[in-house]
């Protein structure tokens, strides 16, 4: 176990592993597709650079079937990206579902369905990344792959840190989860589909990055006004281009432990700040969680523990 994160490995009596702990970083984007397609492909070359080739190895095809990510599958990832609407990429590292690696994007369109439908939509993706490349790469070069990522993209929110990668919805799972996300609140439950269609400019909920762009930004009155805000040690803010920023919560990202008494105070006090924008999932990210309990883990870090 490091001292900053729990090790954790799920297997819900599968036989194989079906949710571990590891980094997600992850954008969301209030345009077409059309519009953000260049900048995307750009964010996942920059990711393959980073982790190497063969991190990625197998791609979902139009039924969910994994298929070999070889020249060929590369070649049909790539149109999509460039010439789909609607697509829905995701690249894996293996065929078991317990990958440390994955890659995946819900674009949007939103021109041709009614405004109703897609008035919270944003084009939504996710790099994961296990933290044994935290642990032999560093924390500086975690956030540095982050702003690398981020730096095409026209986001208007994202976040990295720490998450339960895995199959979160698959039956069972989600109560092997619950003791460990009830005691650790820094490690994040994804929906990330969800998110796509539901986020739109709302904050999701603070973690070790926290990119904020427009609207946002600005109605919280610019980055001057948030660094002034913000007073933890070891908290920073850093000013991007285009009307964006990168808040940092610390060196490292932390789990925090509520048993050990560690609710992780830069966190809460960003969330503070953040209320008035945070977003309710009307989904469970989790299927074994009541509503209640899901609005109870969204607002962990405002909660009185």
């Amino acid at each position: 176990m490091s001292e900053h994160y729990p090790h954790i490995r799920i297997d819900a009596g599968f036989g194989h592993l079906m949710v571990r702990e590891g980094l997600s970083l992850n954008f969301f984007l209030r345009c077409t597709h059309a519009e953000a397609s260049a900048a995307v492909l750009h964010s996942l070359e920059t990711y393959v650079r980073a982790v190497g080739p063969q991190a990625l190895r197998w791609y979902a095809d139009e039924n969910g079937d994994l298929q070999e990510l070889d020249e060929t599958g590369w070649a049909l990832t790539r149109r999509e990206l460039r010439e789909g609407l609607w697509p829905i990429v995701r690249l894996y590292e293996t065929l078991e579902v317990g990958g440390a690696y994955r890659f995946e994007y819900y674009g949007k369109d939103r021109d041709d369905r009614p405004p109703r439908d897609t008035r919270d939509a944003t084009c939504a993706m996710s790099f994961w990344l296990p933290t044994e490349f935290l642990e032999a790469q560093g924390p500086s070069r975690v956030r540095e792959l982050a702003l690398e990522l981020a730096a095409p993209l026209p986001f208007c929110s994202g976040y990295g840190g720490l998450s339960f990668n895995g199959e979160l919805d698959v039956v069972g799972v989600g109560e092997e989860i619950i003791p460990y996300c009830s005691r650790y609140p820094g490690i994040d439950l994804l929906d990330l589909e969800t998110l796509g269609w539901k986020l739109g400019t709302r904050f999701r909920g603070p973690a070790w990055l926290t990119f904020l762009g427009p609207p946002l930004l600005s109605e919280l009155g610019g980055p001057d006004t948030l660094r002034s805000s913000l007073h933890s040690p070891g908290t920073t803010v850093q000013e991007l281009k285009d009307g964006r920023a990168l808040v940092t919560l610390g060196q490292w990202p932390e789990a925090g432990d509520l048993k050990r008494g560690d609710n992780l105070p830069a966190y809460r006090e960003l969330a503070r700040i953040l209320e008035p924008w945070l977003f309710h999932n009307p989904r469970p990210p989790i299927p074994c969680f009541s509503g209640e309990d899901s609005q109870r883990w969204e607002r962990r870090f405002l909660s009185s523990a």
